[in-house]
């Protein structure tokens, strides 16, 4: 019999009661400064849980350095520790499980964010296309990022240990790391981004090798099965692109399956991610298709995904469960709306990122708290 939306799941340690994922949100709403999560979010969070349903957090900087965008939430301070406990525990409180996503935007960042005026870093000296988010919602042009040296880069693994670390003090119930949309460990992956001659360049086994030592760092604070990793092939948000997308990433997801982690997480790329409107027609129809039979192990599909959409995707075999987003955003309880077929709220694109409750945590839900 073939899996639906909700039929149970076992991920890692966790054994889910249904395959309805809360993808990782960006929503630019913790407090500043500090870049902690306040009283709203875990309002927020524990809104869109459910009983022993997945929740995966917004991305969250393992560093000052890796921070990004305004008001986007850290793990790397007491006060960041003690804001996502109150989330977690809201979470908790209602039966529900909760990954954090951890973050190192890398170039895709702006010295504004930093005390020092310190500029971005990268796997090489490449500045992106477009326009970054400066400190204070303000769209500015890009800088051209500071190369890491070979020496700095297990500082940065020991940075995703540190975050882990206090994810772990905080309640959460595993990891994600984010390997996708052009941030660090996705900046080191590609060869329009990557021009290093040194270990970590090159060759795909040593623009792989970040991605692969955070991933054995964070396993070895969590364990494996407390560790997921998310990567987005053939994927073109923050301008990134390689010679050989199929080469690179057939390498990386066979590693990770080595690697026993507790799910991977691919973003379907005709959607954008989820971050740009229209669709990317020169990328695959189908990314977990191509990669499915290269991970032994749960796979979550991400990425413009509806209802109808899911349940055959799931029916396919090509993933385990599907990660939601807008579609998040805009219904708290979303699991039970899926299972008894009622109509979705619309989302209110204007108010993603930034801003208050409205937009936020003022979407309706048709039932009262506690539902699966």
């Amino acid at each position: 019999m073939s899996p639906t939306l909700h039929s149970p799941l076992k991920i890692g340690r966790h054994q889910l009661a249904h395959r309805v994922v809360m993808a990782p949100l960006t929503r630019m709403r913790a407090s500043e400064p500090g870049a902690a999560p306040a009283a709203l979010n875990a309002e927020y969070y524990g809104q869109r849980a459910s009983q022993s349903g997945l929740i995966i957090s917004e991305a969250s900087q393992i560093s000052w350095q890796g921070k990004g965008y305004p008001r986007t939430p850290g793990i790397h301070s007491d006060e960041q520790i003690a804001g996502w406990k109150a989330v977690v525990d809201a979470v908790h409180a209602k039966g529900g499980v909760i990954f954090m996503q951890l973050w190192h935007t890398g170039r895709i960042s702006h010295s504004s964010h930093r005390s020092d005026r310190s500029l971005p870093v990268s796997a090489s000296a490449v500045a992106p296309a477009g326009q970054a988010f400066g400190a204070a919602f303000e769209r500015l042009p890009y800088e051209q990022p500071r190369a890491l040296e070979t020496d700095e880069i297990p500082g940065i693994v020991a940075d995703y240990q540190r975050a882990a670390r206090n994810a772990l003090a905080a309640g959460f119930d595993g990891v994600e790391l984010h390997g996708a949309n052009g941030y660090l460990i996705d900046q080191f992956l590609h060869d329009r981004t990557n021009r290093r001659t040194d270990r970590y360049g090159g060759s795909i086994e040593n623009r792989a090798r970040l991605l692969l030592e955070a991933t054995e760092g964070l396993i070895e604070v969590c364990g494996a099965d407390r560790v997921g990793v998310r990567l987005s092939p053939f994927g073109a948000v923050g301008d990134i692109a390689d010679s050989d997308p199929a080469a690179l990433f057939g390498h990386a997801i066979e590693a990770l399956s080595a690697r026993r982690i507790a799910y991977l997480h691919l973003i379907e790329p005709r959607a954008n991610a989820g971050i740009r409107d229209g669709l990317n027609l020169a990328a695959p129809a189908s990314v977990t298709a191509l990669f499915r039979k290269l991970f032994d192990g749960p796979l979550i599909a991400s990425g413009g995904f509806t209802k109808q959409s899911a349940e055959a995707e799931l029916i396919t075999g090509n993933a385990d469960a599907i990660a939601f987003g807008r579609a998040f955003i805009a219904n708290p309880d979303l699991p039970h709306r899926f299972a008894i077929g009622a109509p979705l709220n619309t989302p209110d694109a204007g108010t993603f990122y930034g801003g208050g409750e409205r937009g936020y945590t003022d979407y309706p839900a048709l039932v009262a708290e506690g539902v699966a």
